[in-house]
């Protein structure tokens, strides 16, 4: 008798339990979802590689993309309107997610063993993924595999070691990159970069110094108060210091759309054509 009460006990438990993880995570990434879509940096990010591959793909129609690391899938809606989609996502509960607001198929895998056969997408995209990658040499030969012969591998990823901060370690970054580095793992033989720049640029001096003097208070020994955040929750997803920093951010899409390249930047971007 008191062994059955006990085991019913710990049944509700664990029930009562999986409830509540799986209410927080839906909670999450709910938030999410939204700062994906009103976030100063993620709109006008997306409204740059909205341009670039209109630009760089001659207004692509009808292609068929494969979006990897796509979260709750901003990019992946952006994609759409150049033809079909398919997303990756590597943590299973945000896929599950994903897959109840996508109108575009998502599925759970990781991007150094991607389920697709060799030769298979028109254009392959990892928007600030690789660096979340411990083998990114590893995960860049996957993006190579599955795309096809004169089609095209489109990466986005953090500049920079000297800007390392709370941001990098709350995201799991493992690095921040140069041009230089980045450029080394697409290997010389397999196709040609036809497009790379540094972007976030018009904003780079102030995160730069924002990023060091934090980093000046840390050595200090001075503990600031509240756990580290990431820079979406310093800098707010809305009001007038968000409309701020996407009117900022939106000078490097209007000088990107007029050609410009910057020599520097928060971010690295790179269009790379597979021979």
């Amino acid at each position: 008798m008191y062994r059955n009460f006990f085991v019913t006990c710990v049944v509700a438990i664990i029930v009562f339990y999986r409830a509540c993880r799986s209410y927080m995570e839906q909670s999450y990434f709910k938030e999410y979802y939204h700062l994906e879509r009103v976030n100063w940096w993620f709109t006008v990010r997306r409204k740059i590689l909205t341009e670039r591959i209109t630009h760089l793909l001659d207004h692509p129609t009808h292609i068929s993309s494969l979006n990897v690391g796509a979260a709750t899938g901003t990019t992946s809606d952006m994609l759409a309107q150049f033809g079909e989609v398919m997303s990756v996502e590597y943590d299973e509960d945000c896929c599950r997610f994903a897959q109840t607001v996508l109108s575009t198929p998502i599925i759970q895998g990781s991007i150094t063993e991607l389920p697709f056969a060799n030769n298979s997408y028109d254009l392959v995209c990892a928007f600030d993924v690789i660096e979340h990658v411990e083998d990114h040499q590893k995960a860049m030969d996957e993006l190579y595999r599955v795309c096809k012969p004169g089609g095209h591998i489109a990466i986005t990823v953090p500049a920079y070691a000297f800007l390392w901060g709370p941001h990098d370690v709350i995201n799991q970054h493992y690095r921040r990159y140069t041009m230089r580095g980045l450029l080394d793992l697409f290997g010389g033989n397999k196709g040609s970069v036809i497009y790379k720049t540094y972007f976030n640029s018009i904003l780079f001096i102030p995160i730069a110094l924002f990023r060091l003097a934090a980093r000046l208070i840390s050595m200090s020994g001075i503990k600031p108060s509240g756990e580290s955040n990431s820079d979406h929750e310093i800098f707010g997803t809305k009001g007038i210091f968000n409309s701020i920093l996407a009117g900022f951010f939106n000078i490097d899409y209007y000088l990107l759309k007029n050609n410009f390249r910057f020599p520097a930047g928060v971010s690295i971007m790179v269009f790379f054509k597979k021979n």
